[in-house]
C-alpha cells in the first residue's frame, strides 16, 4: 500500500491530498528517508509525520485497504508522540 493511502486509511491524516502534500513537502519519513506519497509500505515500517508543533512517530502493524473509524488504531502502534503537547 502507498504511504499516502495508509495515512488515509489509518485516519492518521483526514483525507488522502493532505497525506500528499505532506510527503511533496518532505514532512513524512518512512524507516529514516523522506518520502515520495508513491512509496510503498510493509508491516513493521516506522513512520515519522512532522507537523508545525511537533512530530507523532508510529510502527505499523497491519494494513487494511478498508477499516472501520473505531478500527483505525489497530494499524498503527505509536512510538514517540510530541505532536501539540504544550506541557
Amino acid at each position: 500500500m502507498r504511504i499516502d493511502k495508509f495515512l488515509k486509511v489509518s485516519r492518521i491524516l483526514k483525507r488522502r491530498t493532505l497525506a500528499q502534500q505532506a510527503c511533496e513537502k518532505g514532512k513524512v519519513i518512512v524507516n529514516g528517508k523522506e518520502v515520495k506519497p508513491a512509496r510503498p509500505v510493509k508491516v513493521g515500517d516506522t513512520v515519522e509525520l512532522q507537523f508545525t508543533g511537533g512530530a507523532v512517530k508510529f510502527r505499523i502493524l497491519n494494513i487494511k485497504e478498508t477499516v472501520k473509524k473505531d478500527e483505525a488504531s489497530s494499524l498503527y502502534e505509536i512510538i514517540k508522540d510530541d505532536h501539540g503537547s504544550d506541557e
